[in-house]
Formats: structure tokens, sequence, C-alpha cells
């Protein structure tokens, strides 16, 4: 995700420079802290936010929380991790439903902070989490936001309510207030108001809005505004605070601005919780906003709670147990292959799941450079196989290759790519399905992990060198006694177990037998004795 780009590669150098220091002193810190107000100043924080986090963050840092830790640099990043969550909103807020449906949420902002749209991704969210949502073209007054509306409750699969045509025509009140009678008949237990913006803030468009509010009395008022708005985000936020009031705010285009200043002001200067951010152009890039998780994707510390969330929804359980089963007996096919990467395309941007991961602004230039267009490609390829070629890779000959690289649009050279790392990661998996290390291409194979290497690799040379009469234990001790037993045609260890004498030597079958004085002599020896 491009947002907060600049500002976390500015804070992440800042706290690099303080990793090599074993103690902070009170010029360390202030030049931290100089820094880190340096950065929010770039991304677009308003002032008043910057002034109070950098003065919290500085006299926690100067404070003995620091100057007792092990590790004053982590410690660094812990404070600065708090207060950022501290000025997103500190806890996550939810929806609030209605006890009795339906639940009224209203949408407010300014025109062209995509309200229309994130009225449609809303309903969606709503929708899967098994409400029956009702979205209302409230919006007459720019031209085709009625039939907008129209096609967005369309592709989210929810119903709409549009009783007039808009483009100027029609009152935005009553369509609202008939609009919750449609609702109780049809039962519908959410009801989405989509209301209409204005260029800019006037006193038309909050009397309108403030109309609306008191007419439907909403559960819910979310401010949408344009994350990619900067400074003028907080004196929208107020205006329309004081115009209408909000009780949640809402981040669209949140990944079209690598600065990021809105989130990072809007909640603290309003007191209002940003409830939800989105992150992207479909209706699936829309996610619950949490303080907690955005501070860690700011200071490059991953996200992996929204990564299993989303791989939960993506995945089903039933199908991943039975594809373990098949990497376990080799059966995996490229129809599974195929099965799930479609299941991987539906948890949304391949990028913005690898940007979740921590350490992921150290792969920026791998990550700008992935094209997701390549699992379109790797799709097309297994599609224009038959279903024997997908189940028998080794069917595929030359002639087969070349229909299969002309079916998909692809060149043979990208046929054999799919196929040879298909066969790979068909290997690799299969070792790991059954508790091994697999090795990866390009490294050797690593020691203690059952592919052999450094001593374990010479003590089995020796061992075969030796020949099938070598002992194998690992106690000098008992190995001297059995290869001693060898030389008197004995079986080692025979008495072991009936004697239980001392390091489990013994001869023959008799009970008190004692090692004689050759043994012992060679075992002191061993012991370097």
């Amino acid at each position: 995700m491009a947002t907060f780009g600049t500002l976390s590669d500015r804070l992440t150098a800042t706290f690099s420079a303080l990793r090599t220091k074993g103690k902070l002193s009170p010029a360390d810190v202030d030049g931290t802290v100089r820094e880190i107000r340096r950065a929010l100043l770039e991304a677009d924080v308003a002032l008043p936010v910057v002034k109070d986090f950098t003065a919290a963050v500085r006299e926690r840092a100067l404070g003995d929380e620091v100057n007792k830790a092990l590790n004053p640099a982590q410690q660094v990043v812990q404070i600065v991790n708090d207060e950022l969550i501290t000025i997103l909103g500190g806890q996550q807020r939810r929806l609030q439903f209605a006890k009795n449906p339906p639940t009224v949420i209203m949408l407010a902002g300014l025109q062209g902070a995509g309200k229309t749209t994130l009225a449609g991704k809303l309903a969606k969210w709503l929708k899967a989490d098994g409400h029956t949502p009702l979205l209302v073209a409230a919006d007459l007054q720019r031209p085709n936001a009625v039939q907008q509306l129209q096609v967005v409750a369309e592709q989210a699969g929810v119903a709409v309510f549009a009783p007039e045509p808009g483009n100027g025509v029609g009152n935005p009140v009553k369509v609202a207030t008939d609009a919750l009678k449609h609702a109780k008949t049809s039962l519908h237990d959410v009801v989405i108001v989509d209301t209409a913006g204005r260029l800019g803030v006037d006193a038309e468009l909050m009397k309108q809005a403030a109309d609306i509010r008191k007419a439907v009395d909403p559960d819910e008022v979310l401010f949408v505004i344009d994350a990619m708005i900067g400074q003028d985000a907080v004196t929208t936020a107020k205006a329309f605070q004081e115009g209408v009031d909000f009780t949640g705010v809402v981040l669209s285009k949140l990944d079209g601005d690598a600065r990021g200043g809105a989130a990072l002001s809007v909640a603290s200067i309003t007191g209002r919780p940003i409830m939800f951010a989105s992150t992207g152009e479909g209706l699936d890039d829309f996610e619950p906003f949490h303080p907690d998780r955005m501070a860690s994707r700011i200071l490059d510390l991953g996200d992996i709670l929204t990564l299993i969330e989303q791989a939960q929804k993506a995945f089903d359980e039933e199908d991943a147990r039975k594809t373990a089963e098949k990497f376990a007996t080799d059966s995996f096919t490229l129809e599974d292959f195929l099965g799930q990467m479609q299941q991987l395309k539906n948890m949304g941007s391949i990028k913005g799941m690898l940007g979740m991961l921590p350490g992921a602004r150290g792969m920026r230039e791998q990550l700008d450079n992935f094209d997701e267009r390549e699992l379109v490609r790797t799709e097309a390829i297994i599609q224009s196989m038959t279903p024997a070629e997908r189940r028998l890779p080794k069917l595929l000959n030359g002639s087969r290759r070349l229909r299969i690289a002309r079916g998909s649009g692809t060149t043979v050279t990208e046929v054999n790519s799919l196929v040879t790392r298909f066969d790979q990661a068909a290997k690799m998996m299969k070792t790991v399905a059954k508790g091994g290390m697999p090795q990866i291409p390009g490294m050797g194979p690593m020691p203690g992990m059952g592919g052999g290497g450094g001593a374990a690799s010479a003590r089995k040379a020796a061992a075969k060198k030796k020949g099938k009469g070598a002992s194998k234990s690992g106690n000098p001790a008992k190995r001297a006694a059995e290869e001693a037993a060898r030389a008197q045609g004995l079986t080692p260890g025979a008495a072991a177990g009936a004697s239980g004498a001392g390091f489990g030597l013994g001869g023959g079958s008799t009970a008190g037998a004692q090692p004689s004085a050759d043994d012992l002599a060679t075992i002191q020896k061993l012991l370097g004795r």
C-alpha cells in the first residue's frame, strides 16, 4: 500500500540510526524527535497534531522507561508506536446497530470524496456479514449520481431505493424518509443513505445534510473524506462537525496517497474515530480501520492479523485440508494449483498482502516491479490445457506445449517455465508436508534439517568407509565396548539389558560380567584420561 510510504521510510531511517547506540543521551532523543517532526510535517499532518505527538514522544523517551531498557532503540520505537495508535484513535470503533431495525447509516462529505462508491463497498461488506442492506439514492444534485448508485448496488448484489431520477429533480429529505418505510416493509435491517456533496463547504450543503439527519435520525453518520486532500482534511472535517456532526470517519482513496496526513490528523482534531478505510478501486478493497494495525504498518512492523483475516475469508478450511493431503501423497496437480491461485486472487492485491509483512519496506523495489498480471497469464496457460494434461503434466510434449502457448497468448518458454516451477514447488511442499526441510534452489543443504551437511555428512561417509561392522553409537565408551565385543566374536550389547552394568557393557550371557582390562584402557584413552 502506497499510503504512509514517505512517512514510513523517514521513520525507519531515523530508528536505524539509534540501533547502534547502547544508551541514548538527551541529544540523541532531541535529534530523533526533530526527525520525527520533519517526517510528520512532510506527510501533511496538521501542525497541532505534530506538536502534541512530538512532545509526548520526547517526554517518554527521556523518562526512565528508556534509560532502564536493555535496548533503548526498541523502546523508542515502542513509544512512537503507542503514540501513533493514540492519534489514530486508540481503540477500534465498530458500527452501532439499532435495537429495533432498520439501522440507519448516513454518509456525508464533499463531492468527489467517493461517497457513492463507498456506499456500495459498505453494503457489500455488511451483506457478507449477514445483513440485508438497502442503498438509498438521496444525492439528487450531482449529474447521474442516482444511476451510478444503481450500478454500484448491482455490482455489490444489494437492493437500491431510487424513486427520483435525480439530476436536480426530487426532494432528498422525502426520499430518505420514504426509504425507511420501504426498508421496514421489505425487511432490510440496514439503510445506507447516500447524500449530496459540493465542491466546497457551503451553507446549502450543510442545511440539506442537517435536514436529512433530522428527518431520519440516523444511528451512525459517517463522514467520508478523501485521504489525498492533505491539510484541507482538517478544515473540511471541522466544518462538517460544526454543521452536521458525525459519529465516525471513513477514509477513501487511502491507497492513492504516499503521505497519509489526513488519517493522522482527522481523528485527533475532531475526536471522532476512523471506522473504515477504502484501499482500492474494487468493491472488496474496503476494511475496518484498526489504529494499532495501521501504526504497525507505518513503522514497517507488518500487519499479520489483517493478512490472516483476509486468508480466512478467501480460503475454505476443508479445501485447505484436502490440499495438504494431496501434497503429502504427491497427488497435487496443476488443476489444484489453479484453484489455489484463484483463491489467492480473491484475497485482493498481492502487492497489498506482501506489504503487510514485517520489513516489507526493504522489498520496495521488488514490490514495485511485481506484475500482478503474471497471475492472469499463469491462469490462462493452465486453462488452455486439457483436464488430462493438468492432472498429468508429463503428457506435455513439444506439440502440446506449442498448442497451449498459442491458446493462452504466451510463448512456449513461458509454458516450460510454469511447468518447471510447478514441479519444484510440488517437491518442496511434499517435503514440508512430511515434516522435512526443503532444499531451496540456490542454497546448499541445511545442516541438521534432514538434508545432511557438515559433520553429519562426514560421519556418514566415515561409517561407509569403515563398513557394516562399525559401531553407530554416539557414546564413546559404549562404542569402544561394542567394537571390542565384535573383536571377540560376541554380539555387541547382548548382555547390556540383562546385566545393567555401567555404560551398558558386558559380554556373553553372564549377568555379573565386568569389562576387561583392555576395555577399560580403551575407554580411558577415549575419555582423555
